[in-house]
C-alpha cells in the first residue's frame, strides 16, 4: 500500500479543528445579557448579586487590567429543546492557549450559589442535564480581567503588573454568550479520535499503528460534514474496535489526579489567587459529581483557609468532597513554599500549621510532601520531612535543568543528617499534564525504573494560574485506563501510588544532598527587600515566642497564642515559591514588603511586652539577648577603633588587624593568634562588582554563565571617613547608583562587620561584592537549615559546573586544616566561589539584580545590607557570628535581671526554637540541633519545675517519654539531627 500517514494525520487534525469541536455546540438560543463594571476590588457575591445591571451587546470590550465585571445573563430553554443537555456556552475575549493566564468567571445562581468557573479551556455551564423545554434561566458571573503578563513574546517589561500602574484601556471583547445544546455524541467523537490521533503518533510503524490510522479514515468517511450531530454515532461505532484493543501485561501504570497547582500569587496578587482558588474548586466539586472515577488533588492549607473565609459556600462543597474520599488534600504544608531560603523553623511551621489546619478541618493528616514547582530542594528537608511524619515527597521541576538530566524518577532522597525519604518526580515531565498521547508515552519511555518498577503519577489538569482538569482530559483518562499502546491511565491517590513503589522497589536507588536546580538561580536574589523582610521576620517571631513563653510560664504575661498565630500564617503564605523567590509582579511585592513592615512590628510589640513583664518596670539600663534569653545590666558602648596609617586605615582588637586601603578595599585581615592573614598577598577583597545580566529567559528567575563574561570593579571613591561609628566609605555605582558601607570592628570579636547602604537605580545589572581567601578550600560550607551542605569548590563534572550560584543562610564558610574565614549576612541567599589559584578561594556574596519581568522597577530604590567578615571562622563560629548578626541584643530599661528559661551545653548543640505547645496546654517545646556535623552529647536545662517530658515531632506528636533529672535531659545527637522535646506542665 502507499504511505498515506501523513494524509490521514493531516485530514484528522483539520476535521477535529475546523468542523467536529465546533460542533459540540451548535444549535443555539440568544441569552440577554446586562453588565456592571467595577472600578475598584473585587465585591463579596452577594454584593455583586445585588448590584444595578444595565444592557449590554455580545461584541462589547469589558475589563481594564485587575478590574471586575458582574454580568446577569437570563433567557428562555426553547421548547425543542426538550430532553436535550443544555449548556450556557460563555466566550468572554478567551485564548484557548492561555488558561490560568487571562481573565477569567465564575458563575452563581441567583440565590448566591457557586456553580463553575469559565475559563479558556472552560467556557461552558450546564442549564439542564435533560431540559424540559422552556426553562427560564438566570446566572450570574463574575468575570475578572487579569491582565496578559506572559505573553507569545514573553519577558516583556510591562507596567500592568500592578494596579496603580496598570492601563485603564479595556482588555477583552465578548464574543459569545448564548445557550447551547450540547451534542454528547459529537463530544465523545472528537475525544474517540483526539486520543487515537495522539496514540499512534507514538506508535512505531506496525499493525497497531496502521489498524488505528484506517479506523480513524473510516470513522471520518461516515461523518456528514452538514450533519455531524446525526452522523457522529456511525462514525464512533467504526472506532470500536481499535477503542477495545486492551493494553500489554507490561504497560506502564499512570496514577493520575487531577491538579491545578494554583500559584498563591505570582502574575496575580493574593487577592486575586483567592478568586482563582474559588473558581478551581467550584469546577472540580461540579467534575467530581459528572465522573464518578476523577479524583482531584489540591494542596496548601492557605488556599483552603481562603475558601473557608472569602467562599464559604464553595468550601462547603469541597469540604462534602473531601469527606467522600475523592476531593484530597495533598502536601500537608500550609503553602507550597520555597525550601532554599527559609529557616528551618519556618519549614518547621509549614508543617506544623498545614498539618493542623488540615487535621482540624477535615480529621485527616497528609502522608506526603507535594511541592511539584519549588526552585531546588534543600539537604536538609528529608530529615524536616521524616520528622514532621511524613512518608513521601513529590517533585516534578528537576527536570528542567539545564544540563544535567537528572538520574531517577523514583528513589530514596537522603539529607544531611542521613534521613532518607521516597521521592517520585514525573517522567512526563510537566505538573500540567493533559494526557496527550505525547506526555503518556513519553512518561512510559522516560521512566528511568523501568527495570523494577511499573508506574509514575500525572498530575492532571491546567495549572499555575489555576482551572484544573476539564472533562476532555476526564474523557481522555476513560479512553486510556485500558488501551493497547498505551500505558494505563487511572485515578488513583498519591498515597496508594507511593505504597505500591515501596512495596516494587525494595532497594529503591539513593541521591545524596540537595536537589540543585540548574534553572532559575537568581531567585537567590532578585526583591531583596522581600528576602529581607522575610528573613527579620523569621528572627523576629522566634524571638517573640522565647520571650513571650518565659514571660508566661513564669505568670507575669499572657502567651499570645492567636497573634503569634496569625503572624507565622501571613510569613509562610510569603515563603510561596514565587513570592520569597522574588518572581512576582510589582503589586505581590509591594504588598509584601508592607506585610513584612506589619509583622516585624507586631512581633516587636509582643517581644517588647514580655520583656517589660519580665523586666519590670523601672530605669535601670538592661541587655535583652534575644538569642539565650537572658537579660543581663547593659554593659558601656564598645568604641571602634579605626587608624588611619599614610591613607591605609587600620581596625584592630587584640585578635584581629584588618587594614583598608585609599580606595576603601581590604589589603589584609590578619589573625593575630595564629598570624595568617584571611586576605591573599597583593588582593583586595570587599570589592564590589558590577555584571550585566540579561538572561536568555526569565528575566527574574535566572542568571546565565556568560553573565561572568563583563564586570566593572567599583573601585572609584567619593569619600573615606573616620567617624564614631566605623570607616565610612561612599562610592559611586554608575551615574545614577552610589553606595555607602559602614566597616566597623568591635573589641573582642573576629568579626568585621559592613554595613551598606545602596541607592540602586540599575537596569539588567547584577552586583556583587568578592572575597578572595587565601585557604586551599576544597570545599565550601553553607548553612542550611539546621546544618550546612558541602559543595566542591572545583567543576570536574558537568553537575559541578552547574552550581555556579548556590545557596546559603547566615553563613559560607572557606576552610582549610587549620584555618578558615566566614562571611556571615543578615538578608543574603545567594553566592557563587572560583579558585582564582590552586592555593585561594573566592567568595563572593550576591546582593542586588534589577530584572525588568515580571517587575520592571525590581529593587530599585534604597536598599540595605549587613554582612561580615570572620577572620580564623570555625563551623561553630560562623554559626555563632550569624546568629548574632540576624538577633542582636536589645536594649531595655526595668527593674532586674532575667536568668534564661532553657540553656544548652554540649559543643555544636544549638538551641532552635522556645515556645509554648501548639495546642494551647501551656506545655513547653524547645527544639535543639546539632550544627557541625558531628555526633554530639550535651545537656539540655529548663529553669522551670515541670513534669513528664516527652520527645515529640516537628508537628508537635508524642514520641517516646525522656527521661529528666530536676528539668535537665541529657542530650545525645548525631551530625545535624533535630530534636524537640516537650516539657508538660505539672
Amino acid at each position: 500500500m502507499h504511505d498515506d500517514v501523513h494524509l490521514t494525520e493531516g485530514r484528522v487534525s483539520r476535521v477535529l479543528k475546523e468542523r467536529l469541536w465546533p460542533a459540540v455546540h451548535t444549535t443555539a438560543a440568544p441569552v440577554s445579557v446586562e453588565w456592571h463594571e467595577l472600578p475598584g476590588e473585587p465585591i463579596a457575591p452577594a454584593e455583586g448579586l445585588a448590584l444595578a445591571y444595565e444592557k449590554v451587546e455580545v461584541g462589547t470590550d469589558w475589563g481594564p487590567a485587575w478590574g471586575t465585571t458582574w454580568f446577569r445573563i437570563t433567557g428562555t430553554v426553547p421548547a425543542e429543546w426538550a430532553g436535550k443537555r443544555v449548556e450556557l456556552v460563555c466566550d468572554l475575549g478567551f485564548d484557548v492557549n492561555m488558561p490560568g493566564f487571562q481573565c477569567e468567571g465564575l458563575v452563581y445562581t441567583p440565590a448566591g450559589d457557586p456553580i463553575k468557573s469559565l475559563n479558556p479551556r472552560n467556557q461552558w455551564v450546564l442549564v439542564a442535564s435533560e431540559a424540559t423545554g422552556g426553562e427560564e434561566v438566570e446566572l450570574f458571573l463574575e468575570a475578572a480581567a487579569n491582565p496578559v503578563l506572559l505573553d507569545y513574546h514573553p519577558f516583556l517589561p510591562t507596567q500592568e503588573g500592578d494596579i496603580r500602574t496598570s492601563s485603564p484601556k479595556k482588555l477583552y471583547t465578548t464574543r459569545r454568550i448564548e445557550l447551547a445544546v450540547f451534542e454528547k455524541e459529537v463530544f465523545e467523537l472528537c475525544l474517540d479520535l483526539e486520543t487515537l490521533h495522539e496514540l499512534q503518533v507514538e506508535l512505531p510503524e506496525g499493525p497497531r499503528k496502521f489498524r488505528i490510522l484506517q479506523a480513524i479514515d473510516d470513522a471520518l468517511d461516515r461523518v456528514d460534514l452538514q450533519r455531524i450531530a446525526e452522523t457522529a454515532a456511525s462514525a464512533r461505532s467504526a472506532l470500536t474496535g481499535v477503542l477495545e484493543a486492551t493494553s500489554h501485561d507490561s504497560a506502564h501504570q499512570i496514577a493520575a489526579i487531577g491538579h491545578a497547582h494554583i500559584d498563591s500569587a505570582w502574575l496575580w496578587p493574593v487577592r486575586e489567587t483567592i478568586r482563582k482558588v474559588a473558581r478551581t474548586t467550584s469546577s472540580m466539586t461540579e467534575l467530581l459529581g459528572e465522573d464518578p472515577d476523577f479524583r482531584y488533588g489540591m494542596s496548601s492549607a492557605q488556599q483552603y483557609a481562603w475558601l473557608k473565609e472569602h467562599r464559604p459556600e464553595v468550601y462547603a462543597k469541597v469540604k462534602a468532597a473531601v469527606a467522600d474520599g475523592r476531593f484530597i488534600p495533598l502536601g500537608g504544608m500550609w503553602v507550597e513554599s520555597d525550601t532554599t531560603m527559609p529557616s528551618g523553623e519556618s519549614l518547621v511551621r509549614q508543617f506544623l500549621y498545614g498539618q493542623r489546619f488540615f487535621e482540624s478541618e477535615f480529621g485527616i493528616r497528609c502522608r506526603g510532601v507535594w511541592l511539584p514547582d519549588s526552585f531546588g530542594y534543600s539537604p536538609a528537608l528529608p530529615q524536616l520531612m521524616k520528622r514532621a511524619g511524613f512518608e513521601w515527597f513529590f517533585t516534578q521541576k528537576i527536570s528542567w535543568n539545564q544540563v544535567n538530566k537528572f538520574p531517577h524518577h523514583t528513589f530514596e532522597w537522603e539529607g544531611i543528617d542521613g534521613s532518607r525519604i521516597l521521592s517520585h518526580f514525573p517522567p512526563m515531565d510537566t505538573y500540567n499534564s493533559r494526557l496527550s498521547g505525547e506526555e503518556v508515552a513519553k512518561a512510559s519511555r522516560q521512566f528511568r525504573e523501568n527495570r523494577l518498577a511499573t508506574g509514575s503519577i500525572a498530575p492532571v489538569g491546567w495549572g499555575d494560574g489555576g482551572g484544573g482538569t476539564t472533562r476532555e482530559m476526564a474523557g481522555k483518562a476513560r479512553r486510556l485506563a485500558d488501551l493497547e499502546g498505551s500505558a494505563q491511565v487511572s485515578w488513583r491517590h498519591p498515597d496508594d501510588f507511593f505504597a505500591e513503589a515501596r512495596e516494587e522497589l525494595a532497594e529503591p536507588p539513593v541521591w545524596v544532598g540537595e536537589l540543585y536546580l540548574e534553572l532559575h538561580r537568581a531567585t537567590l536574589t532578585s526583591q531583596h527587600l522581600t528576602k529581607q523582610g522575610n528573613r527579620r521576620c523569621e528572627h523576629l517571631l522566634v524571638e517573640a515566642e522565647l520571650w513571650s513563653a518565659t514571660a508566661a510560664l513564669r505568670g507575669l504575661a499572657d502567651y499570645p497564642y492567636d497573634e503569634l498565630d496569625a503572624l507565622w500564617q501571613q510569613i509562610l503564605l510569603q515563603q510561596f515559591h514565587d513570592i520569597l523567590p522574588g518572581t512576582s509582579i510589582a503589586w505581590v511585592h509591594r504588598e509584601a514588603a508592607a506585610q513584612y513592615a506589619r509583622v516585624a512590628e507586631a512581633a516587636t510589640a509582643l517581644i517588647d511586652r514580655a520583656l517589660a513583664a519580665l523586666a519590670g518596670e523601672g530605669t535601670v539600663a538592661l541587655r535583652a539577648d534575644g538569642r539565650s534569653g537572658a537579660v543581663t545590666a547593659a554593659a558601656p558602648a564598645a568604641a571602634v577603633s579605626v587608624v588611619e596609617q599614610g591613607g591605609t586605615y587600620v581596625l584592630g582588637n587584640d585578635l584581629v588587624r584588618v587594614t583598608v586601603s585609599a580606595e576603601g578595599l581590604i589589603t589584609s585581615a590578619l589573625d593575630l593568634a595564629t598570624g595568617r592573614d584571611a586576605i591573599p598577598a597583593g588582593a583586595e577583597a570587599n570589592l564590589l562588582q558590577l555584571h550585566q545580566d540579561f538572561p536568555n529567559m526569565w528575566d527574574a528567575w535566572d542568571v546565565d554563565r556568560f553573565y561572568r563574561n563583563r564586570v566593572t570593579d567599583l573601585r572609584e571613591v567619593t569619600s573615606i571617613s573616620v567617624t564614631p561609628d566605623g570607616l565610612v566609605i561612599e562610592r559611586p555605582i554608575s551615574a545614577d547608583s552610589s553606595t555607602t558601607q559602614v566597616l566597623s570592628l568591635a573589641p573582642g570579636s573576629r568579626v568585621l562587620d559592613i554595613s551598606q547602604s545602596t541607592d540602586w537605580h540599575e537596569t539588567e545589572k547584577f552586583l556583587k561584592v568578592a572575597f578572595p581567601l587565601d585557604v586551599k578550600a576544597e570545599q565550601t560550607l553553607a548553612e542550611t537549615q539546621f546544618g550546612y551542605h558541602r559543595r566542591p569548590t572545583h567543576t570536574n563534572t558537568s553537575w559541578e559546573a552547574a552550581k555556579f550560584e548556590t545557596s546559603m543562610h547566615r553563613w559560607v564558610l572557606a576552610s582549610e586544616p587549620g584555618f578558615g574565614v566566614a562571611l556571615v549576612n543578615d538578608s543574603t541567599y545567594g553566592f557563587d566561589v572560583t579558585r582564582p589559584s590552586a592555593m585561594t578561594t573566592e567568595v563572593r556574596l550576591s546582593l542586588l539584580r534589577a530584572p525588568r519581568f515580571p517587575d520592571p522597577e525590581t529593587d530599585q530604590g534604597l536598599q540595605t545590607h549587613r554582612y561580615g567578615l570572620v577572620i580564623g571562622a570555625s563551623v561553630a563560629s560562623a554559626t555563632e557570628a550569624g546568629s548574632a548578626l540576624n538577633t542582636p541584643p536589645r536594649s531595655v530599661t526595668g527593674t532586674r535581671a532575667v536568668e534564661p528559661l532553657v540553656t544548652v551545653s554540649g559543643e555544636g548543640l544549638v538551641v532552635s526554637s522556645v515556645k509554648l505547645a501548639a495546642d494551647r496546654s501551656g506545655d513547653l517545646v524547645v527544639r535543639v540541633y546539632e550544627s557541625t556535623g558531628a555526633r554530639t552529647q550535651g545537656e539540655l536545662r529548663v529553669a522551670e519545675s515541670f513534669g513528664r517530658v516527652d520527645e515529640i515531632s516537628l508537628v508537635e506528636d508524642p514520641i517516646a517519654e525522656v527521661s529528666a533529672d530536676g528539668g535537665v535531659v541529657a542530650l545525645s545527637l548525631g551530625a545535624f539531627e533535630v530534636r524537640t522535646l516537650r516539657f508538660h506542665r505539672n
